[in-house]
């Protein structure tokens, strides 16, 4: 019996501290980094370089969301999306996770330098401060256009995995973070319409309990068309070609119909809906990266 509870508690730990680190909203982040690797380049990547770029980023990209966790416990715990994560709750406590956090971090980063390059490694130490730091401790409670600005600091992993693979920072990299840039407000204002009344219950000035829903869902709108015409540009400047174009247009004018819904003919789940296809948007657009580069590198190659 004790054998049995001692193997039920180190279970818990391990989930616990699994979901210290937000392990979906870090695949989503490496994913897009793996995409800057790819699209560095038109030779195949070393599987010991992808490997140390890809480990490292996310070690970085979970020590960064662990020192959220410590942050954010007070209002988390007010809240009904966040009430039961780890630190909140107390089964993990402000310095276990910090401690967590730091050892996440100095290993990434050390796989970064030494197995990558110091750029990479510099640049996403860069991108954790601006996450756990400037927005979660400061942009956060200050502004209503917090996750405009502090947005930046998870549009970068395209601009890391690019880096990672050239030891330099191009403007083919920088129009990837400028998708992910434009993508997050819609994506995450659309999410705060849903948990309006979580976020004013704790006072945090999120965009629908500071301008109202109605701004807000005519925000998510406006964004959602800058959104539309930022990921034209990889294409105008020869970065991509037609599967590129296609793809994106079709998921951009997909996207663009759910704000468009939000706007004028929202239902209780809309915003919700929304909040969820941006997720996939993000991740297929993406992937059409990926396989419009290796078609090509194929058709060069044949030619």
């Amino acid at each position: 019996m004790a054998t049995l509870l001692l193997s039920g508690m180190h279970s818990r730990l391990w989930r616990d501290y699994l979901e210290l680190t937000k392990p979906k909203v870090v695949a989503l982040l490496v994913l897009t980094a793996w995409v800057g690797m790819v699209l560095a380049t038109d030779q195949w990547i070393s599987f010991g370089l992808l490997f140390s770029a890809t480990v490292g980023i996310g070690l970085l990209s979970a020590a960064a969301a662990a020192l959220n966790h410590v942050v954010d416990q007070r209002i988390d715990a007010q809240m009904a999306r966040t009430h039961s994560r780890p630190v909140a709750r107390g089964r993990v406590s402000s310095k276990q996770a910090v401690i967590f956090a730091c050892s996440l971090a100095l290993a990434g980063f050390v796989l970064l330098y030494f197995a990558v390059n110091p750029l990479t490694a510099w640049l996403t130490l860069l991108s954790l401060f601006g996450y756990a730091v400037v927005y979660t401790m400061f942009l956060k409670r200050a502004t209503p256009q917090n996750i405009v600005i502090g947005g930046l600091a998870g549009a970068m992993p395209p601009l890391l995995g690019w880096a990672a693979v050239t030891g330099d920072i191009h403007g083919h990299a920088l129009l990837l973070v400028m998708i992910i840039f434009a993508w997050t407000p819609p994506h995450f204002w659309a999410l705060a319409i849903h948990r309006r009344d979580d976020y004013a219950k704790v006072n945090m000035p999120m965009l629908p309990v500071t301008h109202g829903i109605e701004y807000t869902k005519s925000a998510i709108l406006l964004y959602t068309l800058i959104l539309c015409i930022v990921c034209l540009l990889p294409y105008i400047v020869g970065m991509t070609g037609a599967i590129y174009l296609v793809a994106s247009t079709l998921l951009n004018l997909r996207f663009l119909q759910y704000a468009w819904k939000l706007k004028f003919f929202a239902e209780a789940s809309t915003a919700m809906a929304t909040f969820k296809f941006s997720i996939v948007h993000l991740m297929l657009l993406f992937l059409v990266l990926v396989v419009d580069h290796y078609f090509k590198v194929l058709t060069l190659y044949v030619s």
